[in-house]
């Protein structure tokens, strides 16, 4: 035991190491600035210093969105889990127990139904945090189920991607939910109902190349990576240094991918407003 280690555990009114919190701070991915971890989630994980937009889960986004925190969450469709008996360092099953410990979620998307600002919508979120939001067969049944229950309550579907890609533990059956997931648009066109996405960091591979690119209106969060494949790949491919800020949420909105760049703080009120313009029946009741 050091010297200044001897000195604290003496001292009463100096807290011991050992009775010191970890995860009292933390620090912004933007400018590196150290945050009180309490004040950075009570204002959406968004740095009060760059306006630097972290990463947040289902739970935290449903509590920002929805009328007094209030929604009900979609249950789960049943998959097949591991229907290729996959194993690369770990076997796939256990990858899947140990995001499922970490999050306390069954997989990457999750729906919800609820109210913003009085108006009904249901509300699909990708987890990052669990496998990399990666699409696997779990995704593309939720997507569709989050689709099927915005047409039953006749309200948008609304979807916040998040996520690396295909899952590649699952082979052909992920790359199969793309063209799955397409269908359940075209099936929320035909019932007259709006889809809205909002990507969020990152957005990447199968996803941008499927759902995350079909809405009738596209948001992003300021500063959020959208792409296909990675910029090194690119650059490898096309032998060019690609510009400054390629793929970021702006660059996107200034070459016509995107409608609107909204700051976290204000999605509520603009997915209230799209609500408004978008759902003829909601507006009329």
């Amino acid at each position: 035991m050091s010297w200044l280690d001897r000195v604290r555990n003496t001292i009463p009114f100096i807290a011991r190491r050992d009775e010191t919190p970890d995860n009292l701070w933390h620090k912004c991915a933007g400018c590196g600035q150290m945050l009180f971890v309490k004040e950075y989630e009570e204002n959406q994980s968004v740095c009060p210093k760059c306006d630097h937009h972290g990463r947040i889960g289902p739970d935290a986004r449903f509590d920002a969105l929805f009328d007094g925190g209030i929604y009900t969450p979609l249950p789960m469709p049943a998959v097949r889990e591991d229907p290729l008996k996959f194993r690369d360092q770990k076997r796939y099953v256990d990858r899947l127990k140990a995001a499922r410990q970490a999050t306390g979620e069954q997989d990457a998307l999750i729906n919800a139904r609820g109210v913003i600002e009085g108006k009904r919508a249901v509300v699909g979120v990708q987890d990052f945090a669990f496998m990399g939001g990666s699409m696997g067969l779990g995704v593309g049944a939720a997507f569709v189920a989050g689709a099927e229950a915005a047409i039953a309550e006749r309200c948008p579907y609304i979807i916040f991607t998040a996520a690396g890609g295909a899952r590649m533990q699952e082979g052909i059956l992920s790359l199969m939910q793309m063209p799955k997931t397409t269908v359940a648009i075209a099936m929320l066109r035909e019932a007259r109902l709006p889809y809205i996405v909002v990507m969020t960091d990152p957005t990447t591979g199968g996803v941008t190349a499927s759902y995350a690119m079909l809405g009738d209106i596209q948001l992003a969060e300021p500063g959020a990576l959208i792409g296909f494949a990675g910029q090194r790949v690119i650059e490898q491919t096309i032998r060019e240094k690609l510009p400054e800020g390629f793929q970021r949420a702006e660059y996107l909105l200034d070459h016509g991918m995107l409608d609107m760049v909204v700051h976290r703080h204000k999605l509520r009120e603009t997915l209230a407003s799209l609500i408004d313009y978008l759902c003829v029946e909601q507006a009329a009741a």
